[in-house]
Order: structure tokens, then C-alpha cells, then sequence
């Protein structure tokens, strides 16, 4: 079901803006219709596109005849006191820029409204392929469709022909990196960025590249993607129109598609977090996010990119939640800055640091990615897999550069961290062991603190705590007579022993 208040967050997104405060959010949509001036009969829907009509006053009078909750009409429309009359009729007023035309309004409006609830259980796109021959047939060239990140979203079938750098591009789902960097230096991405012109890129056969048209697809000023036709000469007359025109019909495919992924997404996080907080409806939830009845473990991930903030994980989380349920093993959501991914994984969790590698590599070489892996459990005991993520993840931060940390392998770190956190949580002794061989080394240039932590990891072993120490067995052995000298250690209890592992670790 899609509400008001959802429609109108999606439209922001294309400079949409209510003309006034909008009465009630929460109203449910079911249907779109469009006001046709040549019609003389009233359409009635829950939305309402005033197309053509140029006063917001009319627009109102239109949506009571409709029974509307909302309407939009073009942001040039006279006023006339249109607002203080939609607040008394309860509808809500949705201002369009005039910068996005009215074709691709209808698109997301249908695509959000209409295709709300297949979108949920599933149901993908439409065919971009399909399209993308249809441009290749036109045009007379192989055809690529590839997103903001020079992603393919889409190929033409007809590749049989195709350079090595296009074949790379379809065989790795993206532009490689050395042809991505050509394409920034000859300021391809910055004419995509500003310009609604068709641009010819010339052929770098060092790159296996042959001749390339490229047209940006637009909603307005905000930059969807683009069309690819290998050419090896400028496109020209109708060449070049059915290529404008594609990349027109491109842009209705994927503002519906973002559409339907944002759904997708949408219910897919509310799901999850549902999971990881805990709900004695675990199972039904777990079901309804299409997971099998199985084992899982949870994924906590954070990125990181220079400067940037937000904008990795973001990254990280639009790569975590490409594609459509059936196609990805895990369900995502975005709590904060960490992107959680509940994953089906068994005893071994291998499958769990190939997701994440997998999902690294996707990424920009210039992010880097922190990954904590939780242990293995129960449905109903997904809350504890997340804490066991969490403190995976911390301890990742830790070891920049190493692989991501599983709970199997660093359950003894993990644990000594949380009795740290636990000893750390009151008042510190003012006397006591630790605290008192410290305050000795500081004052005599002693090394009774590390020698005494050297000999508990060593289990008593003179031998391989002084080759942790460099030093000789003697020289251990007589720091710790000097030690039990000056404080009471108690070596011979095995508490009095955990004790000080726990102080060693409170005083790192």
C-alpha cells in the first residue's frame, strides 16, 4: 500500500514541492488519473494530474470533482488562493518543476501508485533489454545502458562484434576502471552532467576501444544514466533522433525501476530491522522477506571514502540491495551508518566473506570497508547475531587492511573486550595489583607491568615469555620474585589469575 506521505518524499526527489501544508499524510492511494480537457466527464482517483491546466484554483476545484487526495499541477500555475482551498477540501497540492516534463511525472506517479504492491512481492522492472535493442535496431550499433556509476543496467543482444573494452564492461556489469578514468580525462562524465547533447567519444585502440555515442538520461536536472552506441563516426539525421528518443524511453524505465527498487528497498529495511530488534513474529517476518527457513548470520558493515560523508555507505548499501529479492542471498537495511545484512549461512562462515569480498569489489577503489561477521543462529536469535556484528565490526576498525572479523575466530577477543567494557563500567580501584606495579614502573623505570602480562599469556612458561620480552628466562624469573615482593599477586588462584588478565586488558 502506498500513502500520501510516500508519494510526496518520492517526488521530492524530483522537485516536487506542496504548495501548502498537506492535510493528512497518512491517506491511502489505489489509483491515478489525468485530467483530459477534451473529456467531458469527470475521472475520479485518489491522484489527479492537472496536465494543461495553468491555476492552481482550478487544479483544487478538479481534484473535489475527482474525490483526490492530491493533485499536481505545473509550478507556474497562478495561485488564486489555491492553498487556504485545498486545506478546507483536505487535498494536498503538489507543485511540479518545470524542469521535468509531465511524461515522466506519469511515469513514477504510475510506477509508485499502480505497481506499489507487485513491486513489494517481487516483480522487477520492465524490460530494459528489450529496449535496448529496439535503440540498437535504430541506431545501427551495439547498445549499452548503464547507470549514474557506469553500471550496466542494460545490453543490446547484437555484442557479437563488440571491442574488448565493451565485452569487459557486459562480462563485469560495469565500465572497467582504466576506461572510466579515460572517460573522466576527456570530460565525458562532466558533459553527461550539464548537457542534454548526444556526445561522440573518440576510439583509444590502447583502451580496446572502438568509436562510442553516448546521451545522458535525464529527469530534469538530475542525471539518471545513459545510453551507449558503439559507432565508429558521430551519429547523424535519423541515426541521431532514435537515439535522442531512446534515451527518452530509457529515462520512463528507470525512473520506474528506482521506483520499484525504492519500494523494494523500503519494505525490505522495515522487515529487517524488524529482525534484528527482535519480534515474536520472526518467522512470518523472515517469510515475508522471502528467506528460507535456515540458519543465518548478520553482516554489520561501514565505508568510508575520503571526504566524503555518507556517500560510501550509501554506495555500499545500493550495491547490498541491487537486484530484486529472488536474485540476492541476504536482506539488507541502512541503521545509521552501518548497512546490516541478514544472510543464510551455515556453521562455516566462508559464504559470509565471499558476500562481503563480492560486495567490496563493486565498490570504488578509493572506499574502504570495515565488515564485522556475527555467529550463527536461529531466526529468533538474530538481536544477538547483530551485537556479535557490532563487536566483529569494532574490532575490524581496529585492523585496517586485514580481512573482515568473524565471531567464530575472535570470540576470545570479543569476550575479553565486553569483561574489559563490564570493568571499565565502575569506579576504578584506587589500589590494587596492577595499578600499583604501574605506578612502580613509572617511578623506577621498571618493567614488572609487561613481564607480568607477558608470563599470564604464556601461561607460566619462563621460556616463551621471555622470548615475547627479549630478554632472558632469568631476568623473568627474578622480576617475578622482585613482584611478589612488592604486591600481593596471588599466582597460585586461577581467579586471582583471570583477575589480572582482565586489569591488563582494562589498563591497555
Amino acid at each position: 500500500m502506498v500513502t500520501l506521505d510516500r508519494l510526496i518524499n518520492v517526488l521530492g526527489g524530483y522537485g516536487v514541492v506542496p504548495l501548502a501544508a498537506v492535510p493528512s499524510r497518512g491517506a491511502d492511494l489505489h489509483s491515478v488519473v489525468v485530467h483530459d480537457p477534451a473529456d467531458s466527464t469527470t475521472p475520479v482517483g485518489d491522484v489527479l494530474l492537472a496536465v494543461g491546466v495553468r491555476d492552481a484554483r482550478r487544479a483544487v476545484e478538479l481534484a473535489v470533482a475527482a474525490q483526490a487526495s492530491a493533485v499536481l499541477v505545473h509550478g507556474s500555475a497562478t495561485d488564486h488562493g489555491a492553498g487556504a482551498e485545498a486545506t478546507r477540501h483536505g487535498i494536498a497540492v503538489l507543485l511540479v518543476d518545470a524542469a521535468v516534463s509531465w511524461s515522466q511525472i506519469c511515469g513514477v506517479v504510475y510506477g509508485l501508485v499502480l505497481e506499489g504492491r507487485e513491486t513489494e512481492s517481487g516483480r522487477g522492472p520492465s524490460d530494459l533489454f528489450a529496449l535496448a535493442d529496439a535503440i540498437a535496431t535504430t541506431v545501427g550499433g551495439q547498445v549499452t545502458v548503464e547507470d549514474r556509476m557506469s553500471r550496466v543496467v542494460a545490453y543490446s543482444s547484437l555484442q557479437q562484434d563488440a571491442d574488448p573494452a565493451r565485452l569487459d564492461t557486459i562480462l563485469g556489469r560495469r565500465v572497467s576502471e582504466p576506461v572510466r578514468r579515460l572517460f573522466s580525462e576527456r570530460g565525458v562524465f562532466r558533459h553527461l552532467s550539464t548537457s542534454e547533447e548526444p556526445l561522440f567519444v573518440a576510439p583509444s585502440p590502447e583502451h580496446g576501444l572502438r568509436g562510442r555515442m553516448v546521451a545522458g538520461v535525464r529527469a530534469g536536472r538530475e542525471l539518471l544514466g545513459s545510453v551507449w552506441v558503439t559507432c565508429d563516426e558521430p551519429l547523424t539525421g535519423q541515426r541521431l533522433r532514435g537515439l535522442r528518443d531512446g534515451a527518452e524511453a530509457v529515462t520512463l524505465h528507470l525512473l520506474r525501476s528506482r521506483v520499484s527498487s525504492d519500494l523494494e528497498r523500503q519494505v525490505e529495511s522495515e522487515l529487517v530491522i524488524q529482525l534484528l530488534e527482535g519480534t515474536p513474529e520472526a518467522a512470518s517476518v523472515c517469510g515475508k522477506l522471502g528467506l528460507p527457513p535456515d540458519t543465518f548470520r548478520v553482516v554489520a558493515l561501514q565505508a568510508h571514502a575520503d571526504d566524503e560523508r555518507h556517500a560510501a555507505v550509501l554506495l555500499a548499501y545500493d550495491r547490498a540491495t541491487t537486484g530484486f529479492g529472488w536474485s540476492r542471498p541476504g536482506r539488507s537495511t541502512l541503521f545509521g551508518n552501518t548497512v546490516y545484512t541478514v544472510l543464510p549461512c551455515g556453521d562455516d562462515p566462508a559464504p559470509a566473506r565471499t558476500w562481503v569480498a563480492e560486495l567490496v569489489r563493486d565498490l570504488p577503489d578509493h572506499v574502504t570497508v570495515a565488515a564485522g561477521i556475527g555467529g550463527v543462529c536461529e531466526v529468533t536469535q538474530l538481536p544477538a547475531g547483530r551485537q556479535e556484528a557490532d563487536e566483529c565490526l569494532a574490532l575490524h576498525v581496529t585492523r585496517p587492511g586485514e580481512e573482515p572479523v568473524d565471531y567464530d575466530a575472535a570470540w576470545s577477543d570479543i569476550l575479553l573486550q565486553r569483561l574489559r567494557t563490564a570493568a571499565e563500567s565502575g569506579r576504578p580501584p584506587r589500589r590494587g595489583p596492577i595499578r600499583e606495579l604501574a605506578d612502580h614502573d613509572a617511578a623506577h623505570n621498571t618493567r614488572y607491568v609487561p613481564t607480568l602480562r607477558a608470563w599470564l599469556e604464556a601461561q607460566g612458561d619462563l621460556g616463551a615469555a621471555s622470548a615475547a620480552l627479549n630478554v632472558h628466562p632469568n631476568t623473568v624469573r627474578y622480576r617475578m620474585r622482585r613482584m611478589s615482593e612488592l604486591v600481593r599477586l596471588r599466582l597460585d588462584d586461577p581467579k586471582t589469575r583471570l583477575a589480572l588478565v582482565i586489569a591488563l586488558a582494562v589498563a591497555d
